[in-house]
């Protein structure tokens, strides 16, 4: 009688598991709920614009048009030798997001930063410098118009877009490396700042 009752209980668990099993599945494109372009462009975005210093990666640049695209960040600046749109790397990995969201080129990362702050944007870089404050102990106000900065890949941010910087935050790491790729980088710090601020 005992093992029949157990044998009953690992009866239900396992009929429990399938009926959870049934439950998920993987969602059709359509069932995904996508604004459409003009839906896109009307929504309200984040009061946040993203600064890219010198990125020489076409991928990585598509990378952050996407991924500002699912924040809904309200535009990319692209700095000195970015790659700019259209370009074929950029769209590969982009995906249509450079349609989607606003971005505008300047040739100096100084000036763009200099425009950003007469405009009332706290600027704010995403860099491992003196001082830096960790990204999970970063707070801000909702309405805080922020410019977050990416650096090179290989130099990071400019020294002297740190200096003009009214914050630097660092993604805390704990293995060996203490680098992440910067589509990574910038993916961490737009879903935290969205978890924060939305």
């Amino acid at each position: 009688m005992h093992n029949c009752i157990f044998f009953s209980y690992q009866e239900s668990i396992l009929y429990s598991f399938v009926l959870l099993l049934e439950k998920m599945r993987k969602l059709k494109n359509k069932e995904l709920k996508r604004l459409n372009l003009k839906e896109f462009k009307n929504k309200k975005k984040l009061p946040v614009v993203i600064v890219l210093d010198n990125i020489r990666s076409s991928h990585n640049v598509g990378s952050v048009f996407r991924t500002s695209d699912a924040f809904l960040i309200k535009k990319i600046m692209l700095c000195g030798i970015c790659p700019v749109p259209p370009k074929n790397e950029i769209r590969k990995t982009a995906l249509g997001a450079t349609e989607s969201v606003e971005w505008e080129y300047f040739s100096k990362s100084t000036d763009c930063i200099n425009i950003l702050a007469k405009k009332g944007y706290k600027i704010i870089s995403i860099e491992q410098a003196d001082n830096a404050k960790y990204l999970n102990n970063f707070s801000t106000e909702k309405s805080q118009k922020m410019a977050l900065v990416f650096g090179n890949e290989v130099n990071g941010i400019m020294e002297e877009i740190i200096q003009q910087s009214d914050e630097v935050i660092e993604i805390p790491q704990y293995g060996t490396k203490h680098s992440l790729n910067l589509s990574v980088s910038v993916g961490i710090v737009l879903w935290d700042l969205f978890l924060k601020i939305s």
